[in-house]
């Protein structure tokens, strides 16, 4: 996870700490409303994933090696770089285990964002997507009650997923950025 990301979730998470016991408390879920959030992530998850493809659908293959400067990531990487995320942080924000296709090391993940191809990048788009469903969805709701140790503490799904959804909507707010830089108009917005 980059250095920004981690810093929203930290944030995101902070937040919740901070806010008072009377509010933590009703944000700690039973089975009925962790069932509830999960399928409203999802819902959120359908929708990003749609603009994401229509983005990365929309801009020419040659634009994928592109970067506003120097020590960032590409157009390519950043896609790759949100597949990733489909294939363990999103999942992992749940308690689901995360994919074995990346490794555990930053190497391990910078490969994997460094084959940023058009072609792959789509592909891997739609297999991490369905990856982070299908992992989430058999999730029992039970198992999301309450807390439980992920990301290293005691936290309720609330808070890790929507760390999750917030990095991922900063994603494409960062991929619409860089096609308006690159003169390719968002599918959306047209």
């Amino acid at each position: 996870m980059s250095r920004p990301s981690r810093l929203t979730m930290l944030a995101t998470l902070g937040m919740l700490a901070a806010a008072p016991a009377g509010a933590g408390a009703q944000s700690v879920p039973d089975a009925a409303s962790a069932g509830a959030y999960r399928q409203q992530f999802l819902s959120d998850l359908d929708s990003i994933q749609v603009k994401f493809l229509a983005l990365a659908e929309a801009i020419p293959a040659d634009k994928y090696s592109w970067r506003p400067a120097a020590g960032v990531r590409s157009v390519g990487e950043v896609f790759k770089h949100v597949a990733g995320e489909y294939y363990t942080y999103t999942p992992a924000s749940f308690g689901a285990p995360r994919s074995p296709l990346i490794p555990r090391t930053r190497e391990g993940f910078a490969a994997f964002e460094a084959a940023s191809s058009k072609d792959e990048a789509l592909k891997q788009l739609r297999e991490g997507f369905a990856f982070a469903k299908q992992s989430i969805g058999a999730l029992d709701p039970a198992s999301l009650a309450g807390t439980k140790k992920i990301f290293g503490g005691d936290h309720t799904i609330i808070e890790t997923a929507s760390g999750a959804a917030a990095d991922l909507h900063e994603h494409l707010g960062q991929l619409i950025a860089y096609a308006r830089m690159i003169g390719v108009v968002p599918p959306w917005s047209k």
